[in-house]
């Protein structure tokens, strides 16, 4: 099993969405690339992510990456549909340069490469977040999500 991070906008629509991936064998909601190792006070630049532990011989991360794309918008800086701030920004976090590599090769066979502001950085550092974030839609489905019930549910 491998480990990669998603950084997609508000997580708990994120990681509703990504557990039901082909070959995703778990996810975890946290924050990534902050500048503390403490849930303690603000984000301290950190994004919204969720870990996502997954099997390569299943699927990539050039295919997570397609799936992904189906839930952000790779344009907007700081933002998903209502959430704004830089804890809200688009990225993909790995520990293993072999997975940015991947990341960055998906970007860059886009047309429109130029206008995409997903990050695609090693990861310094992860916090896991509250229990009350973890599976938060499975157990509140009607919290506020900005990904569209239709593709939340796409790969149920």
């Amino acid at each position: 099993m491998e480990i990669v991070y998603f950084a997609g906008g508000c997580l708990w629509g994120v990681e509703a969405f990504i557990k039901n991936l082909p070959g995703v064998k778990f996810t975890e909601a946290g924050r990534a690339n902050g500048t503390s190792y403490t849930l303690d006070g603000d984000y301290d630049g950190y994004a919204e992510c969720v870990k996502t532990g997954f099997d390569p011989t299943i699927v990539t991360i050039r295919e997570l990456m397609g799936y992904f794309f189906e839930i952000i918008d790779p344009y907007s800086l700081n933002k998903q549909g209502q959430d704004v701030g830089k804890k809200y920004r688009t990225g993909v976090y790995s520990e293993k340069q072999e997975h940015l590599k991947e990341a960055k090769a998906f970007l860059g066979e886009r047309n429109d490469y130029d206008l995409i502001v997903v990050e695609v950085l090693p990861l310094t550092n992860y916090v896991r977040s509250a229990e009350e974030h973890q599976d938060r839609l499975a157990r509140y489905p009607n919290d506020y999500c900005h990904i569209p019930e239709e593709k939340l549910n796409r790969y149920k």
